[in-house]
């Protein structure tokens, strides 16, 4: 059986993540990971788990073992269904021109998807080679995923029409959500939710932002952050 500690290393570089990046993936503390292998010491096993949940692309016995083939693969030799992971197949556009809107004056990221406001015009547009399909960009607020993003920068996100379903666990969100009648909007990373499938988790990057079970049925919109833009100035 191959150390468990070396199967997070494949997958962290099979993934093009870093481990730091892992552990946050799988929902464990900064660290967990990382010391452990440097330390050549043993992890809970509720990160093995963790890892079989939100790597369903990969074959479970692999997983555990790094016997077999690491990908599930059907008989044909195709990829099974749902086993692709979406930020490692995504088709780049050479050009596009990506809208940059002022979320305020959208009414919120409701209003902006249902581009019904008025005031949807775009602030500006935006043309970066060999990017994935955006459908726009708006300005980061608040300190939630810093150091990673922080107010000011400007994230490029693809909306998903079917919601929930079309969700990739591990990955980052722009997310609508209803609190109590009012649009709370931030920026996430979507984990599953031990409180089952009617729920997702949403973390922050932050460690002074603690993590909170959302259900489904409150997520009025959500994208899938495709990129990020920091702009640094001297003055």
């Amino acid at each position: 059986m191959e150390n468990i500690l070396e199967i997070f290393k494949k997958i962290s570089e099979n993934e093009s993540i870093t481990i730091t990046k892992l552990e946050s993936v799988i929902g464990a503390s900064k660290g967990v990971l990382s010391r452990a292998i440097a330390n050549k010491s043993d992890i809970q096993s509720k990160w093995i788990l963790k890892l079989v949940e939100n790597y369903p692309q990969y074959e479970p016995n692999w997983l555990l073992t790094g016997k077999g083939s690491m990908l599930k693969v059907k008989k044909n030799g195709l990829e099974e269904p749902g086993s692709v992971y979406f930020m490692k197949t995504d088709r780049k556009i050479k050009e596009q021109s990506v809208p940059l809107y002022n979320l305020e004056a959208s009414a919120g990221v409701v209003g902006l998807f249902n581009n019904k406001n008025v005031h949807n015009e775009p602030i500006d547009f935006i043309s970066i080679p060999n990017l994935p399909k955006c459908d726009g960009a708006i300005y980061v607020t608040g300190d939630s995923m810093y150091p990673l993003l922080k107010s000011g920068d400007i994230i490029m996100y693809k909306e998903l029409e079917n919601k929930v379903e079309n969700i990739y666990f591990g990955e980052m969100y722009l997310v609508s959500i209803n609190l109590d009648g009012d649009e709370f909007v931030t920026v996430k990373w979507i984990h599953k939710s031990d409180e089952g499938d009617e729920y997702i988790k949403i973390v922050s990057q932050n460690s002074h932002h603690g993590s909170k079970d959302i259900h489904i049925s409150n997520i009025k919109a959500i994208a899938l952050i495709k990129a990020s833009i920091r702009v640094n100035s001297m003055s």
